[in-house]
């Protein structure tokens, strides 16, 4: 009866996780929206940490109940499946050009704080709590930084690429999705640690294994949804900012706040984890510098990578 009452759990729990990010980007772009910043920056900040709420959630509660291997692994298998699952996904529906700013700022950026946690873990196992503040104070200062240079851009007149078309979302209606929408977050990302530990336990696996596949891909839905409907509308910068966003703030948010709660430790977290880390996230470069864009071939390869890396932990249980 207990594991019948948990798979209720886990279902319930995805759901509250996709439909409250579903809330939270809706509520948070239109505010965003309001201040007049441009697609790309909303998907690299706000669309970014709405769609990073889960993992935050699902980490830090993770780490607090002393499962780091569930709280780093969250954040390891998240980034992995953003970039092969759902970046392949979304350039196979429809191909996309790169904005500039990507390829100078942001990309560079994700890449050396992934360098730096996959050090971390190999060489300290784990994230410290100083760390995690570096961490956090990287992440505060980007996401300034990204508004700042967004508005300066705005009052100098460098309006983004998209004209606002639709009546704007009524300010109390965006304010309610958005509170809505953590609320179910929150829901969401306990009981979904919870239903991850008990299967853990109950079959024996590993919970950075459980962390790595079925609670990555449970807390990256929000990401999946939301790039792959921008994909299909065109919006190339939402798609793509999101990832990249997304991949940024799981390190430096989500390791940043989960440390300064409790150390987290590397526990079940393999080399061939980091390896592939890296190895998907540096697999964006040539895709990215050499024609400037994201195509057909190049998301075959992306998911490619995530199927291989998911059927050899599989098989390695």
């Amino acid at each position: 009866m207990d594991t019948i009452l948990q798979l209720v759990w886990a279902v319930l729990s995805i759901a509250l996780l996709y439909y409250g990010a579903e809330f939270l980007v809706d509520g948070g772009v239109a505010l965003a929206k309001r201040m007049k910043i441009s697609a790309l920056v909303i998907g690299l900040t706000l669309v970014s940490f709405a769609t990073s709420a889960p993992e935050l959630v699902v980490s830090t509660d993770a780490a607090l109940k002393g499962f780091g291997g569930i709280a780093l692994g969250n954040v390891i298998g998240s980034n992995i499946c953003n970039i092969g699952l759902i970046l392949g996904l979304s350039a196979l529906v429809a191909p996309f050009g790169i904005n500039k700013q990507l390829l100078k700022v942001d990309v560079p950026i994700m890449l050396f704080v992934t360098v730096i946690l996959a050090a971390l873990c190999y060489f300290a196992g784990g994230v410290g709590r100083i760390a995690g503040a570096c961490f956090f104070g990287i992440g505060i200062v980007y996401t300034v930084a990204s508004i700042y240079v967004a508005r300066k851009k705005e009052l100098a007149g460098e309006k983004g690429e998209e004209e606002e078309e639709e009546k704007p979302m009524a300010l109390w209606k965006a304010i309610v999705l958005v509170l809505v929408g953590i609320s179910m977050l929150c829901g969401g990302g306990k009981l979904l640690v919870n239903s991850a530990v008990y299967f853990a336990f109950l079959f024996k696996i590993p919970e950075a294994v459980i962390a790595l596949t079925v609670v990555a891909v449970g807390t990256s839905l929000p990401e999946l949804a939301t790039s792959l409907i921008a994909a299909v509308k065109g919006e190339n910068d939402i798609a793509i900012g999101n990832v990249v966003g997304s991949n940024f703030l799981n390190i430096v948010i989500i390791m940043g706040i989960s440390p300064l709660c409790r150390p987290v430790e590397a526990f079940g977290i393999k080399t061939f984890d980091l390896i592939s880390l890296l190895v998907i996230s540096f697999a964006l470069v040539p895709m990215l510098y050499t024609g400037k864009k994201i195509g057909r071939i190049s998301g075959a390869i992306l998911v490619l990578l995530y199927i291989a890396y998911t059927t050899y932990l599989v098989k390695t249980l």
